[in-house]
């Protein structure tokens, strides 16, 4: 049985390729195909292409028109060790994730060059070593309701660390792109 939760991001979901493609091609790939597969199973179907995919001409671009957004949001900085792991994968990484999973708006890792914690141990990186267990930030913005529906996650995950809150003033800079002439169609079909 295979499922998701909202905190387990698993990486053992049932997982279904599909792809159009002519019949002389998906024969010559099926050897391969049935590699990769392994104890998966492989269809081949009979189909109709009803409307093919369309490649758009580029027509002279005018510039996007630029949008400035101002306003008042949270920042969430969660620190935790390098070393910190989360059902065998790096615990920065799984937070990430869940960060995604739960429609956090964004979230960057920092990793920090030198620094110590509670335990007043230093970390700091150190070149041409393997193992590293520097300091890590993550270091997320949005409204402070969604940060703080993430903090049962955070509970969770989190054996060992700090989170910080802070209020922020946010400047948003983004391109909002005309509006573009529909793509001219092509025709034709391919079946497998």
């Amino acid at each position: 049985m295979h499922s998701t939760s909202i905190v387990e991001i698993s990486d053992h979901l049932p997982l279904k390729v599909e792809f159009i493609e002519s019949k002389e091609k998906v024969n010559e790939l099926l050897g391969k195909l049935e590699e990769l597969a392994g104890s998966g199973m492989i269809e081949v179907q009979e189909t109709t292409l009803v409307k093919p995919a369309q490649v758009s001409k580029p027509k002279k671009a005018t510039p996007p028109a630029h949008l400035k957004m101002e306003g008042k949001a949270k920042m969430m900085r969660i620190y935790i060790g390098e070393a910190d792991q989360w059902r065998d994968k790096p615990l920065y990484k799984a937070l990430v994730e869940a960060m995604r999973a739960n429609d956090i708006a964004g979230v960057t890792v920092y990793r920090g060059i030198l620094g110590y914690g509670a335990q007043r141990r230093i970390h700091k990186d150190k070149h041409l070593r393997l193992s590293h267990d520097c300091s890590i930030m993550l270091s997320a913005v949005d409204s402070e309701d969604k940060l703080r529906s993430f903090l049962p996650f955070v509970d969770q995950m989190v054996e060992e660390g700090l989170v910080v809150f802070s209020d922020v003033d946010i400047i948003k800079y983004s391109y909002r792109a005309h509006d573009v002439d529909q793509p001219e169609s092509q025709s034709g079909s391919a079946s497998v």
